[in-house]
Order: structure tokens, then sequence, then C-alpha cells
């Protein structure tokens, strides 16, 4: 395997290859890697920029269970280096373009990458509530999927910060982890009046009062104040709306369009309706975990695969 770090480079490189893969995360690298083994010539660009760089570790994922994000990357890496028929460009991808039967996709340092296929495996980006401290408790102490970080604080004082239309949902998951819970809505909360009476039923307090700080040591979570003056102490918290939008629309620009929740609309194995682009994984599903999305590249990697079988037997009649 090729790794190239292409910021700053002076000249425009071309390269022409089976498979295009924008997204360097566990479904591109698992795509990349099952394609790679399958003879097929892959180039991946990756930012090096993971929507879960800022966590301490990693759940769920079978035999990598609380493995740092990038000491996963490395070791997909590090595996990879026997395949030289994948390469892995760190850089940027600044437009994508279809003509005729390849896929033409630039970066910003102007690699130009020619393909018969491509796959985006880009996931979302954040963009975090304007409390004052909750970015720096982000990823720290205050998380937004309890499947990932909930049992680490079961059973903690825990508080449950934000308010969405199914907001009852995200209280009863979050109370499986902890009846010492506390919903902090920042403002009226999106719940009915037998909501709210099931709620505090449970002795599960609401907060409407909106949020004026988060107070954290290290980025561990120490009290929310609010504006009245009221403090509550709590260890950890989770986040019910972090304003995830997709990290690139460049799928858009190509045809694809977007469902009512945001994601990319595509078919069984991450097809979409342009014919040999793919989408795969949280940009697609919204939520997929690590292990899903590296199921799903997987998944694709072998359809792909037998896709260039069938079109390459034709060919060569």
């Amino acid at each position: 395997m090729e790794i190239l770090a292409e910021e700053g480079a002076d000249t425009m490189e071309h390269r022409t290859v089976d498979v295009a893969i924008v997204g360097g995360g566990p479904g591109g690298l698992s795509a990349a890697l099952v394609l790679g083994r399958s003879c097929r010539s892959v180039v991946l660009v990756d930012s090096g920029h993971p929507r879960n760089e800022v966590t301490y570790e990693s759940h769920g994922f079978l035999t990598r269970d609380g493995i740092k994000p990038f000491e996963l990357r490395a070791i997909a890496h590090e595996q990879m280096q026997k395949y030289e028929n994948v390469t892995m460009i760190n850089d940027l991808v600044q437009s994508v373009e279809k003509d005729q039967n390849r896929f033409k996709t630039t970066t910003t340092s102007g690699v130009v990458i020619s393909s018969r296929k491509l796959i985006f495996a880009t996931g979302l980006k954040e963009h975090l509530p304007t409390i004052p401290g909750l970015k720096e408790t982000y990823g720290k102490s205050i998380f937004s999927c309890p499947y990932c970080d909930g049992w680490e604080h079961r059973d903690q004082p825990l508080a449950i910060i934000g308010n969405q239309k199914d907001l009852i949902h995200s209280i009863r998951l979050i109370y499986n982890w902890s009846r010492d819970l506390v919903v902090m809505t920042h403002g009226p909360a999106a719940l009915t009046e037998k909501e709210k009476k099931e709620v505090m039923n449970r002795d599960v307090r609401i907060i409407e009062t909106e949020i004026k700080e988060i107070s954290s040591d290290e980025g561990l979570l120490k009290e929310v104040a609010f504006v009245d003056g009221e403090t509550i102490q709590r260890k950890a918290a989770f986040l019910v709306n972090t304003g995830a939008e997709q990290a690139t629309f460049l799928p858009e620009k190509l045809g694809v369009p977007l469902t009512k929740n945001g994601s990319f609309e595509t078919k069984e194995h991450g097809k979409t309706k342009i014919a040999g682009l793919y989408i795969i994984g949280d940009a697609a599903k919204r939520f997929t975990g690590l292990i899903g999305a590296a199921s799903e590249g997987y998944e694709t990697g072998v359809h792909m695969n037998r896709e260039f079988v069938e079109e390459d037997w034709m060919r060569d009649a």
C-alpha cells in the first residue's frame, strides 16, 4: 500500500484506477481492503480527521473494544501495507464529476483520480449547540451515543441535554443505563403532558430553564449552571441532538437526493441512482457504529467486485 501526503504538492498528479474511495473511516477502509484483496486498483482519499477524534476510546467493535480511534486506523493502515494496488492519499476531495462511464475526483492539492466506480464513506460532522463549555466536554464526558459510552457511566448521575421531537425516546433510552437522571431541555420541552408525567413518575426531573454554562475540569463534567442561578452536578451527559449533517454534499451535485432525515438516498449494498456511485456508513444511515460501517464497507466491496467480474467477463468475450 502506498500512502501519500499530498498537502503542498506543486504539480497535478493523475491516477487511473478501478475504484476511488472518499473517506478513511472503518467503512472506507473495509471497502478498500476487500477490493484490494480482489486485485482491484484503489485510491482512498481521507482528511485524517474522523468524527470520533474527540473521544478517548471507541467501543462496540468486536476484538477492539475500548481502542483509541487513531489506534484502530493505524492498525488498519499497517495491515493494508501488503496491498500494493491500494493507495491512500491524505487530502480533501474538492470536486467530483461523472463523464460517460468514469468518475473524475479532484483533490484540493490537485490530484485527479479517474475511476470506474466511486464510494463515499464520508460520514457526518457535528454542529454543536452554542452552550458555553459544551465544546470542551464533548467526547470526554458529554456524548451522543449511549451504545458507545453508556456502559462506562452506568448508574452514575447523568443528564440528557437538548430537545427534539422524539425526546421521550431518548429519555427512555438513557434511563436504561442510569435511573439517576436529569433532563435539561434548554427551553420548553418537546414533551406532551402525558409524557412529562411518565418521566416524573420515574423520579426523573425535567429542567426547561435555559442553560447558562457547563463547567468541567480537563473535559470532565462537573456541573451545569442555569440562567436562574441553579446549578446541578452531574458526572456525564448525553446530547440528544448534535446538529450532525453530511460531512460533504458532493454526492448531491452528482444527482443523489437527500432523504427527509438528511441521509443520502441509497439502495441495497450502498448503491445510488447514479450508476457506479455508492454511499455507505453514516452518510447513508445516520448511525451505523464502527462495526456497522465496517460491515457495510465489506458488503459493498464484495458486491462491487462482482459487478467488475461480470463487466470484465463480457468485455473480454
